[in-house]
């Protein structure tokens, strides 16, 4: 799924594309991808799209005095539609600019859990965004360390539930652990004030290098292709001391660490029952 750097980066870019131009068609391509129905979204025809803003891992289109918020999801892509053809391959909802061009929300599988919810007045005020917590880069190491003292829970879980930060999922979860040291299970209420200190800074360099990444790109990545020193790299030595990378895995996903680096050199155990480290 993609997270808060890869939605940031991708709300710049339909920003520089589609910025300030009207919208003349809003168009439904599957029943399921409209998750609300008041107000219509026709009601942002004919306003011009003033701009592309995020909240966590949602983009927020503003048309004036309406807005669409677009989840993404696990297979959700939203990107320039050339071909515009009235029957696309996992389409959901096209926007047609008033210049012709268009944008194109796709989903790959057969989910269909990626959707346009239409609000009215200030988006960020919409029930949609009420159980969420701050975004993870505007978070103070203060205000971190008041969220994790009243979390009695691992730190990885900490970092993927969207009602304590917002926008951080599986990959960054344990890019930032091992940037900054801890043991993916470690109890979050149970970090010292130099282990919030080096978890805070670890979530900024982990968001930052992912912005940085998707800069370069033209459309948003694939999760194989993002930068990162343990997600997915079972085997495969650590870049910070040489010791391979371990993994716990789950049903839906997989925790990535370096012993070396995280636990003083202990090793995990890779099922669901065991008891891990703290």
């Amino acid at each position: 799924m993609p997270e808060l750097p890869e939605v940031k980066a991708h709300a710049e870019r339909l920003n520089a594309e589609f910025g300030g131009v009207d919208l003349a068609k809003f168009r439904t391509l599957h029943f399921a991808a409209l998750k609300t129905f008041d107000p219509p979204p026709d009601d942002a025809v004919g306003q011009p799209l003033v701009e592309v803003t995020t909240r966590a891992k949602l983009l927020i289109l503003h048309f004036g005095t309406t807005s669409h918020i677009v989840h993404l999801m696990q297979g959700g892509r939203l990107k320039p539609d050339e071909k515009q053809s009235p029957k696309v391959r996992n389409g959901l909802v096209r926007w047609v600019f008033d210049d012709g061009r268009a944008l194109l929300l796709t989903e790959a599988g057969k989910d269909r859990k990626a959707g346009v919810w239409t609000v009215s007045g200030d988006p960020l005020k919409s029930d949609r965004f009420e159980n969420l917590g701050p975004d993870a880069d505007s978070v103070s190491v203060d205000e971190l360390a008041q969220l994790l003292e009243g979390a009695s829970m691992r730190v990885h879980g900490f970092l993927r539930k969207q009602s304590h930060i917002a926008g951080v999922g599986r990959r960054l979860s344990n890019e930032i652990c091992h940037r900054a040291k801890i043991s993916p299970f470690a109890n979050a209420s149970k970090l010292d004030a130099d282990q919030v200190a080096a978890l805070h800074s670890a979530i900024n360099d982990a968001i930052d290098e992912g912005m940085a990444y998707e800069r370069t790109r033209d459309d948003m990545s694939s999760s194989k292709d993002r930068p990162g020193n343990v997600h997915h790299r079972k085997g495969d030595p650590c870049p910070a001391c040489d010791d391979i990378i371990r993994e716990v895995s789950y049903n839906r996903y997989d925790v990535n660490y370096c012993a070396t680096c995280q636990t003083n050199g202990k090793v995990l155990a890779d099922n669901t029952t065991s008891k891990f480290l703290k």
